[in-house]
């Protein structure tokens, strides 16, 4: 069987950790690690990763150079076949969701990337709704003209194909990562299930606007400039319809 390593980046995150590290530890699935990169926390942080210690958790509590870093720390360190990344805060949608997920495809013809859908949740780990933008039936590089169509922690790659995150994005290398990942890719495969709980905790207005402003250039450099200007001018209709 395929083994799956979740990365879980943290700083000062003693307030939403436990839940994600409860998530990891009770899934049914046995062939998985649980890989924590921390950024020399100050908080309880690093006393909660002690406390759920075991023989599937690696960690590290060390400064880095921002949270693209760190994940680029965590998949250095891993050891899967597939990597995942699930922020502190958020959890797998059920206690069984890796297994199911893992019994979709047929290992022996194992796709490059694995993705599914999102639900958004509140602090409290309470159903929110179901993620605005909903996965394709077919995922392709050429999707994310839309936006961003799968979540990142339900964006699931072969280790095998990583690449490290752009640290010259700050807010928005996740979506560039993306997108160089499905290009690489020759077989995406669409599990048709809800996969991770998101904790919806949202940007500052001033960083929304600074992480719309990277993913516009992103989607520039893939997309062209005519292309993404012309999806940005249909967004802000459907929105002024909507």
């Amino acid at each position: 069987m395929k083994k799956l390593s979740i990365i879980t980046v943290t700083y000062n995150a003693g307030h939403t950790l436990e839940r994600t590290l409860k998530s990891v530890r009770e899934q049914s699935y046995p062939y998985i690690e649980h890989v924590i990169v921390d950024g020399k926390s100050w908080d309880n942080t690093v006393t909660l990763i002690q406390q759920h210690e075991n023989g599937a958790l690696t960690w590290v509590s060390e400064p880095d150079k921002g949270l693209y870093d760190a994940m680029n720390k965590g998949a250095a360190m891993a050891k899967g076949d597939y990597l995942c990344f699930l922020n502190a805060g958020d959890t797998f949608f059920a206690s069984n969701s890796v297994e199911r997920m893992m019994h979709t495809f047929n290992a022996v013809n194992a796709p490059d990337i694995i993705y599914g859908e999102t639900a958004i949740v509140d602090e409290k780990g309470d159903f929110l709704h179901m993620r605005r933008l909903k996965a394709p039936e077919r995922l392709t590089w050429k999707s994310f003209k839309l936006g961003m169509v799968v979540c990142h922690q339900a964006f699931i790659v072969k280790r095998e194909l990583f690449e490290n995150y752009d640290l010259s994005y700050r807010y928005s290398s996740d979506f560039d990562w993306c997108i160089r990942m499905m290009k690489k890719s020759k077989n995406l495969h669409n599990t048709r299930l809800t996969l991770i709980n998101y904790l919806n905790e949202g940007l500052t207005t001033s960083n929304r606007m600074e992480s719309l402003k990277e993913r516009y250039r992103i989607m520039a450099k893939y997309y062209g400039q005519a292309s993404t200007f012309l999806h940005h001018l249909w967004f802000g209709i459907r929105a002024v319809w909507k």
